[in-house]
């Protein structure tokens, strides 16, 4: 049955698709029935299979896959590709988490994506009478966002005759939506405990989860681990018989130069000729680890690219809050930076400082899920005034609990997210102190947004 209304904008898009349930937001009180795979493999059965319309790299992890995908998706870009990146969440626009490259697409593909999606929605699934999707039933419940976002995302690939497609999972991995793929290679980044209620509350857990989107015969590209991650991916890779590449065995960075502007660094593959000179425009030693990462996984799954496409496209990286500077007329520096795990906020509050000294402001907030207490002790001694706020109203908070953790003579709370913002910025300009946000992109979302207002 065809669609009956047409979408004229990805607005529109994105608006019609927020009347789904939303498990990002953290607000749903349960594990839900809708975390199994069957259910989008239906769904993307009905649409013709968009995930098949181009090659994929699938990428997981706990902290850094969003500045992996961006990366890897730059660099192909450069090398002349038509590459369909997926990542989450956004930070000033919807259209940030499905991307042509480092642009948008056109108009016209989202509205042609939305269509299809649309009628797969409203028209098909009803008139299947699944019990998969009846929230009535004993086994279903209703189509939910992550699920028909993704669907979105796939179909925009295929509208848009995309070359390639780069993807990030949402939470965990096994039964993530993205799951659906069969990769070219599946990339893991540094595994730490996060979402504790839904992906389990040790490192093995976590991490077999994340072992969730290796494929049997396809490359894992791994990044450095502890011990206990290491043996879960190590064991899963064997099972899949699939190839495991372990960046700290077979790569190195050095020569890390970090700066204001960026990060300038050598990475040599073990048996190459020669490093690589290269350069991304995020500071941070951290980012220059993703960047290594992103050009092994890059080469193992297109051994053909050059060296040129690759320093290009680092180079010309665009993605919002991984360390970004905003710049307010004469006042000290803003810098955002999405970082929401214990190990991310460290180097993250470690590269404020060095670069703009001990003792500046630091904005916090974080959702409910996170270990709070493990990042306050981290960065308490380093900044002379503390905000805690809540982040944002999208995800489920407790900002109470949150300035509990970093309780001292230095820390103020203020629940109102726009009255914290407003009450950083004005102490900033007052004592001349450079403000580092950090705990949450939806946090720096809003901060960004008050800035730019």
């Amino acid at each position: 049955m065809p669609v009956e209304k047409r979408f004229s904008s990805s607005t529109e898009i994105f608006a019609w698709l927020s009347q789904f349930i939303n498990l990002e937001s953290g607000q749903i009180p349960r594990i839900p029935k809708s975390y199994r795979l069957d259910r989008m493999e239906i769904l993307a059965e009905l649409a013709g299979h968009p995930e098949r319309c181009a090659p994929v790299i699938h990428i997981a992890g706990s902290k850094g896959k969003g500045s992996l995908t961006g990366m890897i998706a730059s660099m192909l870009e450069a090398d002349g590709r038509r590459v369909a990146r997926y990542m989450s969440p956004h930070i000033s626009d919807f259209r940030e988490r499905v991307c042509l490259g480092n642009a948008f697409f056109d108009e016209a593909v989202y509205c042609t994506a939305g269509d299809e999606l649309r009628n797969v929605a409203e028209h098909i699934i009803p008139s299947l009478n699944n019990t998969l999707f009846d929230p009535a039933s004993e086994e279903g419940e209703a189509l939910t966002f992550f699920e028909l976002l993704t669907l979105f995302f796939f179909l925009c690939a295929r509208a848009g005759n995309c070359d390639v497609m780069v993807v990030e999972t949402g939470m965990g991995g096994r039964l993530d939506c993205t799951n659906i793929v069969d990769p070219l290679v599946s990339v893991i980044t540094f595994i730490e405990l996060e979402h504790t209620a839904f992906l389990g509350n040790t490192i093995t857990a976590v991490a077999g989860e994340k072992a969730g989107i290796i494929k049997p015969g396809k490359p894992l590209i791994l990044a450095r681990q502890n011990a206990e991650a290491l043996e879960v991916f190590k064991k899963r890779a064997a099972e899949k018989n699939s190839q495991l590449i372990y960046f700290p065995a077979i790569a190195s960075i050095t020569n890390v130069s970090i700066h204001q502007g960026g990060t300038n660094f050598s990475l040599a593959v073990h048996g190459k000729d020669s490093p690589l000179q290269l350069s991304i425009p995020i500071p941070g030693m951290i980012q220059a680890e993703n960047a290594g990462l992103a050009v092994v996984a890059l080469k193992t799954a297109f051994p053909g690219i050059g060296d040129d496409a690759i320093r290009r496209g680092l180079a010309n990286i665009q993605i919002p809050a991984r360390f970004e500077k905003i710049e307010i007329a004469n006042a000290p520096p803003v810098i955002i930076d999405g970082a929401h795990t214990p190990e991310s906020v460290s180097l993250c509050a470690e590269t404020f400082c060095s670069l703009y000294g001990e003792g500046g402001l630091i904005l916090f907030g974080c959702a409910a899920d996170k270990n709070a207490i493990a990042m306050a002790a981290m960065v308490l001694p380093h900044f002379s005034h503390i905000i805690i706020t809540t982040p944002g109203s999208f995800r489920a908070s407790d900002s109470e609990k949150v300035y509990e953790a970093f309780l001292s003579d230095k820390t103020l709370f203020i629940k109102d997210t726009h009255k914290a913002i407003q009450q950083a910025l004005e102490t900033s300009r007052e004592k001349q102190l450079p403000i580092l946000c950090t705990g949450s992109f939806y946090l720096v979302s809003e901060v960004r947004k008050k800035v730019n207002d």
